[in-house]
């Protein structure tokens, strides 16, 4: 029994060693393939990076301990730190509105959509590649390009950046969930056709308990995603705090860049947060 476990042993540990070599040489081979055409080179990356920390450095607000708490007109304190929070707080309001917005859209459209565009759902093959195509084409689109084809249409304003985030979040969606679904299994499918169900039925009770914690996570992260996302549309007039962003980046007010990525970076976290808490409790029927 040992000698059986042990050429089995070894034979597993050869194929380990002979794949890790293999994909080695092929990461390497891409690497120096790729780096010759984007003109990549860990060296002039080496030499360049403390280029990237000096603006970071000059972002960072001078506070000083003893006026920390003094009023807004006192360099050196919190409160002139974060005198545009006023205009600020709003517009982190809107970006937030505007991602949520275009992600449930976004979620409800592509959820329907997923289950016409599945393999094993039984639908016509037209259909299947009609949806699959669409979806494509939306996803390769990048939010920033549908953002500016809007604000032309529409002109500056937050209507662009929810169009732009729910078409791209509608095409990668889809994609996601249809694959979600094709990886379901099947049992239980059959056994509901065996007595029959219909296909509505079959979706509701068969394919949804499966792929419903899976549609949850990718929902939750589409919705970080697009906040992230809205505030780089507000840099093409989208609205959100991107705008702000801009603004602030362009003028050289470094501390205003400074506490504007804070803000985006305590939403992202809430975000976060608050997304695994909620799919515990709809996934578990229990708060974590």
């Amino acid at each position: 029994m040992n000698n059986d476990f042990e050429r089995y042993y070894q034979q597993i540990k050869g194929r380990q060693k002979r794949d890790t070599l293999l994909w080695s040489l092929l990461l390497v081979a891409l690497y120096l393939a790729a780096g010759q055409v984007a003109e990549f080179n860990l060296h002039t990356v080496w030499i360049s990076l403390p280029h990237f920390f000096d603006y970071l450095l000059e972002t960072v607000p001078v506070l000083h301990w003893s006026l920390l708490f003094a009023d807004g007109r006192t360099e050196g304190s919190l409160a002139y730190w974060g005198y545009r929070l006023p205009i600020q707080l709003p517009l982190i309001w809107e970006t937030l509105q505007l991602a949520l917005a275009a992600t449930l859209l976004s979620v409800m459209v592509a959820t329907l959509l997923a289950f016409f565009a599945a393999g094993n759902t039984q639908s016509p093959p037209a259909l299947r590649l009609a949806i699959r195509t669409v979806v494509a084409f939306l996803r390769t689109m990048p939010e920033l390009a549908w953002a500016v084809m809007f604000v032309m249409a529409f002109g500056i304003g937050a209507i662009p950046g929810f169009l732009a985030l729910a078409l791209h979040s509608i095409g990668s969606l889809t994609k996601l969930f249809y694959e979600a679904i094709e990886t379901a299994s099947d049992k239980p499918v059959r056994g509901l056709a065996a007595s029959g169900a219909s296909k509505l039925q079959r979706v509701r009770f068969a394919f949804w308990p499966q792929v419903k914690p899976i549609f949850l996570s990718y929902s939750f992260m589409r919705m970080e995603v697009n906040f992230r996302q809205s505030t780089i549309l507000g840099l093409v007039g989208a609205g959100g705090i991107g705008q702000e962003l801009m603004t602030n980046i362009k003028l050289d007010r470094y501390d205003q860049v400074s506490i504007t990525l804070l803000l985006i970076i305590i939403v992202v976290s809430l975000l976060d947060t608050f997304s695994g808490r909620l799919r515990r409790w709809v996934v578990e029927g229990k708060a974590a």
